[in-house]
Formats: structure tokens, sequence, C-alpha cells
């Protein structure tokens, strides 16, 4: 196993790797005829802002990207960051290496240097585009993203893509893959700006904004293409209190 892991994680491998998921996803973005909700979603954006998405749907948030839209998103350091950062390339998107926090501030564990870089990145004019839960916590917004979209003035932008073809995945944060010739929905909800000057009352408020909206948008996405979003919540779970549970740990 060590042997394996050695060879998937060796470079050459890697940009091999890479290379053939975005070129797999490019074919799933070309072969679905995918519907944007509210068609114009984009006349209500002010360029830049930060793209918010579910872990476990990273693989097609891209397809929401307009042409002439700079973008870049967060990556973690991890070999399977590599791997993505790789992949991210070939479809046009930056990766900024960073780890975010397993607590709830993203200027912790290591996680400044990358919020210097997405700050750098939104006041370049770039999209920012970032996981809002944290890893093994799914579907439960971490203070991070409320915290980059105050300190950048930059609005957050709740985003959804999916397929009616698709593979499930029996993971921590229930990921999806598209698979060619289905149909496809991408639905962006309205920005969501985070004030400079909010107090913590303010920020755990706008947290769970985020946190709503993101579930609002998948499940209106699964919708249009006559599905169930797989990840969503049981509705007896109240998941802010998940979030303050893990903060005490």
């Amino acid at each position: 196993m060590d042997l394996v892991k050695r060879i998937t994680r060796s470079r050459p491998v890697q940009e091999a790797l890479g290379f053939i998921v975005a070129g797999y996803l490019k074919l799933v973005q070309r072969t679905n005829r995918f519907v944007m909700e509210p068609a114009d979603a984009y006349d209500r954006i002010d360029m830049p802002v930060i793209a918010a998405m579910w872990h476990g749907q990273h693989f097609m948030i891209h397809f929401a990207k307009r042409p002439q839209d700079r973008a870049a998103s967060l990556v973690s350091r991890s070999g399977d960051g590599e791997f993505n950062a790789i992949a991210l390339r070939h479809l046009g998107v930056r990766a900024i290496r960073g780890s975010g926090a397993r607590g709830r501030d993203i200027r912790k564990k290591g996680g400044v240097q990358a919020l210097r870089a997405m700050l750098k990145a939104l006041s370049d004019g770039e999209m920012v585009v970032l996981t809002a839960d944290i890893p093994k916590i799914a579907r439960v917004c971490g203070q991070g993203i409320v915290t980059l979209a105050q300190l950048s003035g930059r609005p957050i932008v709740p985003v959804a893509v999916v397929t009616s073809r698709r593979i499930d995945f029996d993971s921590w944060d229930k990921a999806s893959i598209g698979l060619p010739f289905g149909r496809g929905a991408m639905v962006l909800g309205d920005p969501i700006h985070v004030p400079r000057e909010a107090d913590d009352e303010t920020m755990e408020r706008l947290r769970r904004t985020v946190e709503r909206e993101l579930d609002r948008v998948h499940e209106r996405a699964y919708v249009l293409v006559g599905s169930k979003d797989p990840g969503a919540k049981d509705p007896g779970i109240r998941p802010h209190q998940v979030l303050m549970r893990d903060s005490r740990a």
C-alpha cells in the first residue's frame, strides 16, 4: 500500500491523473443540457465574489463560471490536494494552497497564508471558490468563509451544480460526480454581504444564513433535474448545534 501511495502521489502520475479528470469533467459539461436559475443570475452579481459550495459538490462547481471570469480555489496542502490543484489548472482555475482549521477560524492552523492569498485574489478581481463546511463535518457552515467576506468586503454567493446522471459516493461528504449525456442544473443564491463592523452575533447569524442558502440552492438544483440530494440533512438535526459541540471539543 505504501508503494501504491508513493506512485499515485508522484508528480508525473498526478499530472496525468489531473489531466484525465479535467478532460472527463469537460466531457460532462459539454454533454449535459444545463439550465441556470435564476436565468439572470450574473446580472445580480457584482464580481468578484466568494463562491460558496459544500464539500462533495466540488467536482462540477466550475461549470457555473463564465469564460471571462478569473477564478481561484482554495485547495488543501495534502497529496490529494495536489492532484486537485492540477485538475483545476487544466480547467482554468488557479489553486490557492492552504489548510482550513478543524476549528472554525480560517486564520488558525496555518490558514493565515491562504487567507492572505484569497484576500489578494479578491482585491485583484479574481472570484474565490471555497467550501463553506469543514472536513468531516459535512454541510455545517464554518466561520471561515464569513470571515473572508468580512475582511474582503466581497459578498458570498451560494452555488450548486448537479446532474441527473451521476455517481454518488458513500463518503462522509456524500460526494457526487456527474456522468455524461444527462440534464444539469446550476443554481446561484443571492449575494450575502458581511459588514466589516459585524459583531459576533451578526457573524453567527450570517453563518447560518450561508448554511441555509447552500442547503436551499442544492435542494432546488436537485429538484430541477428530477432527483433528491443524497447529502441532504435529516430534518430532525439542527446542524448549528453540531458546530457548537465540535468547537467546544
